[in-house]
């Protein structure tokens, strides 16, 4: 009887989201069965990388995921165009980490202008990941939404508080967002039911569940995507049935492990690689339980783990038939109990004594005959050489794997020295930057203080010199009414006398009213 794998039935479908335009667009979801179930159902769309670039130059990075892109580090745009065209990247990822308030708080206008120039550089779908400043991000994505009108980014992260403004604009300006709940399926479910309510087309949306890095929390990120997947296929949940996105490098690169010298975690292995390796069995945990795209950011991580999803999508072995035959040539298996024991075959083989065809056979009597000692000695003697030539292999390998050691201790000691150089390099830097800015600042203090003074002392010397010319002119004002009064006394009493002596003397010619007025007028008028 043959055998026959179990299969399950699925009656729910992921919806397809395709991102970018042009020639080199973007599908994900799709799926019918479980992540890489492909005897149960179809993937027709593989899960995706993009890889992840920011809008400045990052200052916390360890130095093994600098040296890839040291040269572009300050240029967004160059970054984008290596991470596609030599890294292999299906997208990239815009952080706009200068843009959070508690940094560098650089304005929408600014971040924007940054989006367009890594979309005019590239011509794959483009990711915008806001600072996660809920009020903030709403201004910048407003922003980015507008000015990139059409281009079909992918903006996020959109969350309860913000959903209406964001994603008014993405529907307005035709723009993909990423629904991101604090990993619970059921909030997950309730932000997709409010984008829907709000009008936000379900071939739009891509699931945040935010993600853990590995020993951050990466089982409840695991766990919740698990359900979100379950819901989705088994239970036909319209409102879980979206791709599933993971901001996997911003978390692996940050946490404490993958900065640790080798000095300080010797147990941890090589600096270099360890980041790696953590990024990579983070992202095939996350596609495992379902992600549809990942963001690394290590050129080495995103070659692995495109290498094992090609292997998962059709179903090769990682090893070529001939290495694993080479492979097994050099292993005994031998069964220990219920278990069986692996043991490493002897590499030195005994040389094959060459047959002699001319050589004439030795009698019966002649090969029972035994064979004196100075034969048997000669006969020993291959196996002894043999034996020394094993030994002088075996010391000569562990005297490599030693000097091999020895060099990569005094490497690994340079580099640490070298590195606690340019650490302290840096830190003399920055305390003479400090010391320099605070000699500026006390000398900007100082002119300022005697800028302070000298328009004191030239206002207080305004005021005296304005209260004195008030006083002088009170002065003069009160010394022309004084002149003004006397001249009236004087006015009065020379015509207090006049009037005297006119009464004094009557008139020889006494003259009616009339004639009074008339005479006045004819003075006045100088009538003759």
């Amino acid at each position: 009887m043959a055998f026959e794998i179990t299969r399950s039935h699925y009656t729910g479908k992921i919806k397809e989201v395709t991102l970018g335009t042009g020639k080199r667009t973007v599908t994900v979801g799709g799926e019918t069965s479980y992540p890489f179930y492909l005897f149960e159902g179809e993937m027709p769309n593989p899960p995706r990388i993009a890889m992840e670039i920011w809008d400045m130059e990052p200052e916390e990075w360890p130095k093994a995921v600098i040296e890839p892109f040291k040269d572009v580090l300050k240029d967004p745009a160059a970054w984008a165009k290596k991470c596609v065209e030599e890294c292999s990247a299906d997208m990239v990822i815009v952080q706009l980490k200068s843009t959070d308030p508690n940094g560098l708080n650089k304005g929408p206008g600014e971040a924007s202008a940054t989006v367009k120039k890594v979309c005019e550089a590239v011509d794959v779908p483009v990711i915008v990941w806001g600072c996660g400043d809920k009020g903030k991000d709403v201004e910048v994505l407003k922003k980015v939404a507008e000015d990139n009108q059409g281009k079909n980014l992918l903006l996020g992260p959109v969350e309860e508080a913000n959903h209406k403004q964001i994603g008014a604009s993405a529907m307005g300006f035709h723009q993909a967002v990423i629904s991101s709940s604090p990993i619970d399926i059921n909030l997950a479910k309730q932000l997709n039911v409010l984008l829907d309510n709000l009008g936000v087309s379900p071939e739009k949306i891509v699931i945040d569940p935010t993600t853990g890095g590995l020993g951050y929390g990466l089982e409840y990120s695991y766990s919740v995507m698990e359900r979100i997947r379950m819901a989705a296929l088994t239970q036909e949940d319209e409102k879980l049935q979206s791709p599933i996105i993971n901001n996997l490098g911003n978390e692996i690169w940050k946490c404490k492990e993958v900065k640790l010298s080798l000095k300080e975690a010797p147990t941890l292995g090589d600096p270099a690689k360890r980041g790696v390796m953590l990024e990579c069995i983070g992202a095939v945990s996350y596609l495992m339980a379902g992600s549809d795209i990942l963001v690394l950011r290590h050129p080495e991580s995103v070659k692995w783990v495109k290498e094992f999803m090609n292997l998962m999508m059709t179903g090769d072995m990682a090893m070529s038939s001939d290495k694993l035959v080479a492979k097994l040539n050099v292993i005994n298996v031998k069964p220990e109990g219920d278990f069986p024991k692996i043991e490493k075959m002897k590499v030195e083989a005994k040389p094959k004594e060459e047959k002699k065809e001319d050589a004439p056979k030795a009698s019966p009597k002649e090969e029972a005959k035994p064979k004196p000692k100075e034969e048997e000695k000669i006969a020993k003697k291959p196996e002894v050489a043999q034996g020394d030539k094993a030994k002088a292999e075996a010391k000569a390998k562990i005297e490599a794997e030693t000097e091999a050691k020895a060099r990569d201790e005094a490497k690994a000691k340079a580099e640490e020295e070298a590195e606690r150089k340019s650490e302290k390099e840096a830190k003399a830097k920055a305390e003479s930057e400090e010391e320099a800015k605070a000699v500026a600042e006390a000398k900007a203090k100082a002119d300022a203080k005697a800028k302070e003074e000298v328009e004191k002392k030239a206002k207080k010397e305004a005021k005296a010199k304005a209260e004195a010319e008030l006083e002088e002119l009170k002065a003069k004002r009160e010394r022309e009414k004084e002149k003004r009064e006397a001249k009236r006394i004087e006015v009065e009493a020379v015509q207090a006398a006049a009037g005297a002596a006119r009464h004094a003397t009557p008139a020889a010619v006494h003259l009616t009213h009339t004639e009074r007025i008339i005479a006045y007028l004819n003075r006045v008028h100088k009538r003759s």
